[in-house]
């Protein structure tokens, strides 16, 4: 046998180690999910960008409304000229997330013209890609970006992946930040 010093001292140490490590690092993350999601930095911008979120047989569901809600009032603050809503459909779906989004916006005075489409996108990355074309082809730069506080900070560091100059205006009015345990879950994902 060797004369080395015991192994599962060693093994103990990197496993005390490595849980810490761990610990620390979602620590972290849970901090700068909450702090992005608590700051809104409304500025002008050359389009508002709403994420999409489920809707139902054509009506926005309640995290949807929420979110076009805020992006309503950012609109007519006068805060950016065009309106992008975001948001593809699921099999079965008859209509998409940014056709619904576009209804309900047209029905509360924001102008067709004023409202951009994307709506192949079935996940954020999906949505932000195609935001990203729709960015091009209009020739816009800046991004102010609407969802909700615990998906703020994803949204953000994927827009600016894309190359956007983007801010985010989370919703206070979301269910899914309101209620703890969604919150919680959403954090999590």
């Amino acid at each position: 046998m060797s004369q080395g010093r015991p192994l599962f001292p060693e093994l103990a140490r990197v496993l005390v180690a490595t849980t810490v490590a761990i610990v620390v690092l979602v620590a972290y993350a849970v901090y700068r999910i909450g702090a992005q999601g608590d700051r809104d930095d409304r500025r002008p911008a050359d389009a508002i960008v709403v994420l999409g979120a489920a809707q139902y047989d054509g009506r926005a569901g309640a995290v949807l409304a929420a979110r076009l809600q805020h992006a309503l009032e950012l609109f007519e603050a006068g805060l950016a000229p065009y309106v992008i809503v975001t948001g593809g459909k699921l099999p079965g779906d008859t209509t998409t997330e940014a056709e619904v989004s576009r209804d309900w916006l047209v029905e509360r005075g924001v102008p067709p013209g004023a409202i951009l489409f994307e709506n192949g996108g079935r996940s954020t990355v999906e949505s932000l890609a195609g935001v990203t074309v729709v960015f091009r082809e209009h020739g816009l730069t800046r991004g102010l970006f609407v969802s909700d506080r615990t998906h703020m900070l994803r949204v953000l560091r994927i827009a600016r992946d894309q190359g956007i100059d983007a801010w985010g205006s989370p919703t206070a009015t979301s269910p899914s930040d309101l209620d703890p345990r969604r919150r919680g879950r959403a954090i999590l994902h």
